[in-house]
């Protein structure tokens, strides 16, 4: 048998078909008398496996995922509100569906009173003899003999009643269903020519009746009326004002994040065309699409036909004018002015021009004047659309020497214009801002006094991208931290203790907690920040009274991350245990022991010590950001003041966090040993200090 994978292409028989004919034709040219149907219809599973099964496959699938949930990265609104916004939205769905074709469907046309949907229903039929109240009630004769004439087939009943009588014919019954209808027709047109004779009847009378009853009646008859009517109800009044409440009117559909992206688009596309042109001294472009609206009570008074751009003459100062002093003076003043044109004629009208010109200028004048100070004010003006920055460099060009308004707006501006569903390479234009603005944020913490109104505007910015592209904002941030870890570990191989960070650190520990949950068992951003943290506490020598305060900073991070957790931190119980310790003035007798970074008796053991009264100059426990990076001297006393305040709130609140733990009494009761030696003299420090040891040293 030939293969069909042979050299020489034979076909093997059995895919050979031949369609015989019964008999042959002459001239006749067969086109189909062999065919190869397996190779046909393989070759057409082939074809549509290409293009038909591929498309099946592809069907219904996308490239990207979005997260198009309503509210789902809008940290202004509650978990109810997003639900209720959802809902709507849902409803708002469903409604839009199955009203597409729904047109005019608050009108109700009508006639004489009935609505022509109803009429249109043709529910009302009537014969054509009949305009009564029986509308549509066809007699069964009447049926009978129009639909049928199956009067004549009585039943056996009928038939046995009338065994004497002859049965009526066809002819003689169709007559007598005529004699009945017109019968009926009559009575029913006498029924209605009486009812209109009563109805007019009744009119007269009450016309009558009406007359009486609007004669006036007199003063003191309408008083009593007046006096004897009731007090509406309480219910009543309630049920007529609802029938009068407007009722609520369908809102507009909620816009979606890329409509609304679009419209801002194009609004500060708008704005920014007009301070182009503004700068360049051109004229506004006056549409002229459509005529102005004028009411048909205008009588058009108000055109002018000639204009007339000629100033009217005034004295120089009507006060003097008025006291009666400058009426010499200006008699006075013309006829030097006319002498002055005799003697030189031509000189007069071009002097008398001038004046005039600038004591009342043209509208023209008016007009350029006008147009070089709009130009002045918009080329001080911020533009409306910015290229997002490529650089850190270029942020920091469009931002420094700006005022807080103007950076705020110019980074509003920036992702505005840059809208991820503007284009495609907009996301990560703006992940890239991300990282920038972090930058920024170091930089303005690092001076002196620090920016803290801008950075907590920045900070805000830093939440909503952070909500926009989370993962994005995770690796910044990790990288961030691993730099900082990386140059407190290269502090550590030149040295034995560590120092404290500078305050822009300290800042983007506070960032993470803002940007990130807290809450969670691992975070691969919070959990290294709170490793570092430990690291800080443990490793940083305390030298000064900045230390202090930048050690009780990262004790505040630790609660605010640890207060869902409940998570017991023992670098920041030793921590505040080491800085209480160095308020106390005596430390022979104590009973517990502390960890590195403090000792018990040392160079920097009494550095929170205060040896004279300041009473008057303690401003309270806060401690500003700026007394972080720098302080004076005069100040120090009330920074310890402050620090001995801070760390006894913060035993406070552990101890109401930790007080579950099975060992809390082992965890309190260093601090109760040293609460009990620390003793705040009435010379040294405020009553409102003292007050405040007395409640912990009683809740330890």
């Amino acid at each position: 048998m030939a293969g069909r994978g042979t050299a020489s292409g034979s076909k093997s028989p059995f895919e050979v078909k031949i369609n015989r004919e019964k008999f042959p034709v002459l001239g006749r040219r067969d086109r189909h008398a062999v065919g190869l149907p397996g190779v046909a219809r393989s070759r057409a599973h082939a074809k549509r496996q290409q293009t038909l099964q591929k498309e099946f496959q592809q069907r219904e699938k996308r490239g990207v995922f979005r997260d198009r949930r309503f509210g789902e990265y809008d940290g202004g609104l509650s978990a109810e509100e997003k639900a209720a916004r959802r809902f709507a939205l849902e409803r708002q769905k469903t409604f839009e569906k199955k009203n597409v074709y729904n047109l005019n469907e608050e009108e109700d046309l009508t006639h004489y009173g009935h609505s022509l949907a109803d009429i249109e229903k043709l529910n009302d039929i009537v014969d054509s003899d009949s305009d009564t109240e029986e509308k549509g009630m066809l007699s069964e004769e009447l049926t009978a003999s129009h639909f049928g004439g199956l009067l004549s087939k009585k039943k056996p009943t009928e038939q046995e009643n009338e065994e004497g009588k002859n049965p009526k014919s066809r002819k003689e019954l169709v007559e007598e269903l005529i004699a009945k209808s017109k019968l009926e027709k009559r009575e029913r047109q006498a029924q209605r020519e009486n009812t209109l004779e009563l109805t007019e009847k009744l009119n007269n009378d009450w016309k009558g009746i009406q007359a009486l009853l609007l004669q006036r009646t007199s003063k003191s008859e309408t008083q009593s009326q007046v006096q004897e009517k009731p007090k509406p109800d309480e219910y009543d009044v309630l049920v007529r004002e609802l029938g009068f409440e407007m009722k609520t009117q369908p809102s507009d559909r909620m816009k979606t994040e890329e409509e609304l992206a679009k419209e801002e688009q194009a609004k500060l596309l708008q704005l920014e065309a007009d301070r182009l042109r503004r700068m360049k001294g051109e004229e506004p472009v006056e549409s002229s699409k459509k005529p102005k609206h004028m009411s048909a009570d205008d009588l058009a008074d108000g055109f002018l036909l000639t204009k007339d751009d000629r100033s009217l003459l005034s004295y120089g100062n009507d006060k003097d004018v008025e006291d009666g002093k400058g009426g010499c003076e200006n008699k006075e003043s013309e006829e030097e002015f006319d002498t002055e044109a005799m003697d030189d004629p031509s000189g007069r009208d071009t002097d008398e021009e001038t004046a005039t010109e600038k004591m009342f200028p043209s509208q023209k004048q008016i007009r350029k004047q006008n147009a070089v100070r709009d130009k002045e004010a918009a080329q001080l003006e911020l533009p409306y659309l910015f290229a997002a920055p490529e650089s850190y460099e270029q942020l920091q060009s469009l931002l420094s020497g700006r005022s807080m308004e103007e950076q705020m707006s110019i980074i509003e501006r920036i992702r505005k214009t840059n809208h991820p569903s503007l284009a495609v390479g907009n996301k990560a234009k703006l992940e890239k801002l991300f990282g920038f603005l972090l930058e920024y944020v170091g930089e303005l913490a690092c001076e002196k006094p620090p920016k803290v109104k801008t950075i907590d505007k920045l900070v805000v910015v830093l939440f909503e991208l952070c909500q926009m592209f989370p993962k994005a904002a995770a690796d910044h941030m990790k990288l961030l931290l691993q730099d900082i870890i990386h140059q407190m570990e290269e502090m550590a191989e030149r040295k034995d203790l560590l120092i404290f960070p500078r305050l822009d650190k300290l800042l983007y520990l506070k960032i993470v907690t803002v940007l990130f949950p807290t809450s969670d068992f691992w975070h691969p951003v919070v959990t290294p920040s709170l490793i570092y943290m430990s690291q800080l506490l443990t490793k940083c020598a305390v030298t000064k009274e900045q230390d202090v305060a930048k050690g009780l900073f990262v004790c505040c991070l630790f609660l605010e991350c640890t207060s869902r957790s409940r998570r017991f931190v023992p670098e920041m119980a030793s921590f505040l245990l080491g800085v209480l310790h160095m308020a106390v003035p005596n430390k022979e007798a104590q009973g517990y022991s502390l960890q590195p970074p403090f000792v018990s008796l040392g160079k920097h053991s009494n550095l929170l010590v205060c040896e004279k009264s300041r009473k008057k100059i303690w401003q309270g426990p806060n401690i500003s950001l700026s007394t972080l990076s720098s302080s004076k001297g005069a100040e120090m006393n009330n920074l310890r003041l402050s620090c001995v305040a801070v760390a006894l709130d913060l035993v406070k609140r552990c101890a109401v966090l930790y007080g579950e733990l099975p060992s809390f009494r082992e965890i309190v009761g260093p601090l109760r040993l040293l609460l009990s030696s620390l003793t705040l003299q009435a010379a040294k420090y405020p009553a409102q200090l003292q007050e405040l040891h007395g409640q912990r040293s009683g809740e330890a």
